[in-house]
């Protein structure tokens, strides 16, 4: 399985996040070729403010392998940019990769406000990849966005 196909997946794992009116986040842990978790965001389903997609995947894929919660061989594909939770979770589990389909430039912890898997101060570093199937990971979130001002501003008339 390539980034391509697993992009694919984390997508369809966004679109389910829709249907409980969570942010249309979608994550996928793949561990050699294979996936080995898939999550959407839960945080509007759970009131967890922790429920991420990569989060919950990351959680998930530990409980899958036999490493343990050491993640040394696994790729996190992400629909959004991860945030410093997200990142700091992908560093601590020991993630070897993300792969991230459309940049955060307000939250994103991986390249754009900050490069939490690449500083040489932390324990650990993973490799990145972005832009992997950008603009439909884009254009699910600007539809929500959309959506969500469009239903405020009814509400307010």
């Amino acid at each position: 399985m390539d980034n391509h196909d697993a992009m694919e997946i984390a997508i369809e794992e966004a679109r389910a996040a829709l249907e409980h009116g969570d942010v249309p986040v979608g994550a996928v842990v793949v561990v050699d070729g294979h996936v080995v978790a898939r999550r959407h965001n839960e945080r509007q389903l759970t009131g967890d403010p922790t429920a991420h997609a990569e989060v919950l995947a990351i959680r998930d894929a530990a409980a899958a392998v036999d490493n343990g919660w050491r993640l040394t061989d696994a790729t996190l594909v992400v629909t959004l940019e991860p945030c410093t939770m997200c990142a700091g979770a992908a560093l601590n589990s020991r993630i070897a990769k993300v792969v991230y389909g459309a940049a955060d430039l307000k939250a994103g912890a991986v390249l754009s406000l900050m490069g939490v898997g690449s500083d040489p101060r932390l324990n650990h570093q993973f490799e990145v990849t972005q832009g992997v199937r950008a603009e439909e990971c884009a254009e699910l979130l600007t539809s929500f966005f959309e959506a969500a001002r469009d239903r405020q501003h009814r509400s307010n008339e």
